[in-house]
């Protein structure tokens, strides 16, 4: 573990921005950039036109440690390089943004009102790629549909076995047990799940450390004690699905809680920009969580 990294990842502010679009939703990533799926053939071309989307940004002036305390990848993004230099390592050396991994391969079919993740195929060689490569921590996502304790058990169950899997090379992973704002037992599910999470976390060593990546609740500061606990390096919202005036709203209920979003930072960036009008929009979808309000800044 990085000690560097994990002092910035506790004690920083800013956000994490979530660059870490797959196969399935780069076209989408791409098309609300400004390329429509004409201009690519086939996967490789498809991936080399994200990537440069993604290294612009993270080459930007707006782009920086003052406002940002991770970014999120998705594999191919940590196995390419920006100004000849892996990305990842890019990062951390040259912005001092602590770089995460994705890792999870999508999820299982609904079943007890939950969808677990799919089994991660090479899952050691990934970790121990990733741990040579700057990589700080890694992100998995699963989804809470309804509030089933058996199913949320199940989820709790495979999140912190990942979990532990991954503390044991070296890197802090990022639980993302999402509960879906559109479930009608949404404030049932998020209380059956922290009562899991909490259950989960007293069976842990002390030296274990994890991040929480979870829906922001439907009660103000309901994991302002989960922050507390020895092991839990932050607590991260994600929108869910929430636009980004609706989140801002929500987040202001909830201290301590930083942010991780991707439609936020990206949705007005486009390719026919110049780097001027480039760098405003990012800035402008940059959010300060410590006070929960844009920034709009012009870079020049």
């Amino acid at each position: 573990m990085n000690t560097k990294q994990l002092e910035r990842m506790q004690y920083g502010k800013g956000f994490i921005a979530a660059l870490d679009q797959s196969g399935g939703s780069t076209p989408k990533a791409l098309k609300s950039y400004g390329i429509d799926e004409s201009a690519y053939s086939n996967d490789k071309e498809m991936f080399d036109l994200i990537h440069q989307m993604r290294s612009r940004i993270i080459t930007s002036k707006a782009f920086t440690s003052k406002h940002i305390l991770g970014a999120i990848l998705f594999e191919k993004t940590m196995d390419s390089q920006i100004e000849g230099v892996d990305t990842a390592e890019y990062l951390w050396l040259k912005k001092e943004i602590v770089p995460f991994l994705k890792i999870d391969k999508g999820l299982e079919v609904e079943k007890d009102g939950v969808q677990l993740m799919k089994p991660i195929p090479e899952l050691e060689a990934i970790l121990n790629k990733a741990r040579d490569k700057y990589i700080f921590g890694t992100k998995m996502r699963s989804v809470i549909l309804e509030a089933d304790p058996a199913g949320i058990k199940k989820i709790v169950d495979q999140q912190f076995e990942l979990g532990l899997q991954i503390a044991k090379t070296g890197l802090v992973p990022i639980l993302e047990p999402e509960v879906s704002i559109l479930s009608t037992s949404k404030k049932e599910a998020e209380e059956l799940l922290l009562k899991e999470i909490n259950e989960h976390l007293t069976l842990l060593d002390n030296d274990v450390k994890f991040i929480f990546k979870l829906s922001i609740p439907t009660i103000p500061d309901f994991y302002a004690e989960l922050m507390k606990d020895s092991h839990v390096v932050r607590v991260v919202a994600l929108s869910g699905g929430y636009d980004r005036e609706q989140a801002n709203g929500l987040l202001r209920g909830n201290h301590g809680l930083i942010a991780s979003f991707s439609r936020a930072l990206l949705s007005d960036l486009s390719i026919n920009q110049t780097s001027v009008e480039f760098n405003t929009c990012l800035y402008i979808g940059h959010l300060l969580y410590n006070d929960v309000k844009l920034i709009y800044h012009v870079i020049k």
